[in-house]
């Protein structure tokens, strides 16, 4: 039988499953008007938005396009447009799934208790991770069948980043504006609870949580997944030949029936940890993909077993990552709650605490990218390194399930707050939201090492195309293009915190006027204009991603047009350096502000409406916009520099 028929059915089988777990969503009847009003009004904005955003990028897809076919070649074009419409029909699958699940978690949680609402908020997240390993194997075996060059498919990774990028900005800035706005009006000037319905800006913050964190992070991880099996397989057709480009895909086969295997292993008693429910499927996918790339590479490479051991590094390091971020954003260990005690003496010392363990965190898992890079060439060269990317990233299909059950979590705790459910059900509601913190930041870890690494592969293929063997640090120009390189992420991540706080600032004048103008709110008599805030968001995101986007895009492209291919590697390098350090750094304060604040809720340090409450809130806000927009976006940059450099290579040659 021909592998690829083997390769394009397994991708077909994670489809197979989305769509089986899709229905078990839908089948699921709730049977409470309010939940099913709220859900349905947060559906529309989610969905409003994603058309709003997709309509204004077609002008942007059709222009590069147009430029690839006439500058590089029609294949070229057809691979870039192929990448950008996989990435938006990924995000827009996920969404659709996790706006639907979002109430039906909330009513499971009050009829069926912890286990039932843990289960669907799980199973709609598999929605996401499913679609996105699937439509991404099953786009890239398509390309390779259709051009059979690994570096000419190389611009369906750029169509890729290319959405991801704007739908990590554009939906990072909405949910922030919306959340900032929420928090301060609301919970510190008004004084009334997270998601009370009396807060005009709560439906903008419940539709922000999916357009950042569902459609954002799933084309994020789409096209990490997609650039790592495209990179290896541009390294590994010249380092192992045929070989060498159909193992990356069968690595990434691995990897899917690996994560379906793990999603029978999330299982929770009732009054269990729904923590280590997820950590167990994660575990167990991990060991299914290290028992199942055992026997692949054995078979593949006739009995050597030389990189079987570079994609383990990979895969182990993926893992561990996902540990230490763990560690330092949930509030089970001691970074989250030495920033709680430092709320008692007030915002500024809440912030100060967080800054610190943010820096911290970088650490180790700089530490782990870097063992299992020098593992990846010890075992396999260049090509062990792109095989160590693949290996972590081949894990997504759970990795991502994971990850976007928490802003299912968090819609479903606003759901059952508006809805006015009993106590207890909000009770399970936060114990899932602060569970899907944690696994949100143990996705953004996983996001970011894997961004390491691909990045990396990118950079491989890269020096590949150009002949590039070595950049001399004392040419004058590399260290130009190596301090614009290590500028650029600190330049993006302005003008991403600045978009959110122009934004915020909007959000909290329209919040402020309704609170004043509107008569009844307060007392529950008058209806907010939730539209109007709604409105405010997606505006401001679709107009501020404009320039962080097309920045990525045209820095690589000038540098190297007017500096040199060698000026442009130093640019990478310099980009990757810096990008990893800074979106770790404040993935990581931005998670476990966030968590701070919701210890402290939970009855630590006076509890909700005390003064340590206050200042942990002013901290959460600060962090907002570090954890959803600006740190996880940079992963994306730095890959999307890399691929864009690789696809335009001939014009700088």
């Amino acid at each position: 039988m021909d592998i690829t028929i083997v390769i394009g059915g397994i991708g077909l089988i994670a489809l197979f499953y989305a769509i089986y777990a899709s229905s078990k969503i839908s089948s699921f009847k709730v049977e409470h008007d309010r939940i099913n009003e709220l859900s349905s009004i947060i559906q529309s904005g989610a969905m409003a938005f994603l058309y709003r955003e997709y309509k204004a990028l077609v002008p942007f897809v059709i222009l590069v396009a147009a430029i690839l076919a006439w500058k590089i070649s029609l294949p070229s074009a057809v691979c870039f447009v192929s990448g950008a419409f996989c990435s938006a029909l990924t995000g827009f699958v996920g969404m659709k799934v996790a706006t639907k699940a979002n109430g039906k978690t909330a009513y499971s949680a009050m009829k069926q208790g912890m286990n039932g609402a843990l289960m669907i908020a799980f199973t709609g997240g598999s929605v996401m991770g499913m679609t996105v390993v699937g439509v991404g194997l099953v786009g890239v075996l398509a390309m390779f069948l259709l051009y059979g060059d690994a570096n000419i498919i190389t611009a369906f990774g750029f169509g890729a980043s290319s959405i991801a990028l704007f739908a990590r900005v554009g939906g990072g800035i909405y949910t922030k504006a919306a959340d900032v706005g929420a928090d301060l009006v609301g919970k510190v000037e008004a004084g009334i609870p997270e998601d009370d319905p009396r807060n005009p800006a709560v439906i903008a913050d419940n539709v922000g949580d999916n357009v950042g964190d569902i459609a954002g992070m799933g084309a994020d991880l789409f096209e990490s997944y997609v650039n790592s099996i495209i990179a290896a397989m541009a390294v590994g057709a010249i380092a192992a030949g045929l070989a060498g480009v159909i193992y990356p895909l069968l690595l990434a086969s691995t990897g899917i029936l690996a994560s379906i295997l793990g999603t029978f292993f999330v299982r929770i008693k009732e009054g269990g940890d729904p923590a280590k429910a997820l950590r167990y499927g994660l575990g167990s996918t991990g060991l299914f993909m290290i028992i199942g790339t055992f026997f692949l590479t054995r078979w593949v490479f006739l009995g050597d077993l030389t990189l079987f051991y570079a994609v383990v590094s990979g895969v182990v390091a993926g893992i561990l990552i996902g540990g230490i971020t763990e560690y330092y954003t949930s509030d089970a260990y001691s970074s989250v709650k030495e920033i709680a005690a430092a709320s008692e003496t007030g915002a500024a010392t809440n912030i100060l605490a967080g800054l610190g363990v943010g820096m911290k965190s970088t650490t180790i898992p700089v530490i782990l990218v870097c063992i299992a890079i020098l593992a990846g060439v010890h075992f396999g060269g260049l090509y062990g390194i792109s095989c160590a990317a693949v290996g972590m990233l081949a894990i997504t299909g759970m990795a991502l399930s994971v990850d976007a059950y928490g802003p299912i979590s968090d819609n479903a705790g606003g759901i059952a707050e508006m809805a006015d459910l009993p106590e207890d059900v909000r009770g399970i509601t936060d114990k899932l939201d602060s569970v899907g913190n944690t696994t949100a930041a143990i996705g953004k870890g996983l996001a970011i090492g894997s961004a390491a690494l691909t990045a990396l592969a990118l950079f491989v293929t890269y020096a590949q195309v150009t002949n590039l063997s070595t950049i001399d640090l004392k040419d004058p120009k590399v260290m130009v293009g190596l301090f614009i390189g290590g500028l650029l992420p600190f330049v993006f991540s302005a003008l991403s915190i600045q978009a959110v706080g122009r934004a915020a600032e909007k959000m909290i004048e329209e919040v402020r006027r309704q609170f004043r103008e509107i008569p009844g709110i307060m007392e529950g008599t008058g209806r907010p204009e939730y539209e109007r805030c709604v409105d405010i968001s997606t505006s401001a995101a679709l107009r501020e991603m404009i320039i962080p986007g097309i920045m990525a895009v045209l820095a690589p492209v000038v540098v190297g047009y007017v500096l040199g291919p060698q000026a442009l590697g130093g640019l990478l390098g310099g980009a990757i350096v810096t990008g990893v350090m800074m979106a770790i750094f404040m993935s990581n304060a931005g998670g476990a502000w966030d968590n701070a604040k919701k210890y402290i809720e939970s009855g630590k340090h006076g509890g909700k409406g005390s003064a340590s409450h206050a200042a942990a809130v002013v901290g959460d806000t600060v962090g907002d916009p570090f954890k959803d927009t600006a740190g996880p976006s940079l992963n994306i940059l730095i890959k999307l520099m890399s691929v864009v450099a690789t696809v335009m290579a001939p014009l700088f040659m």
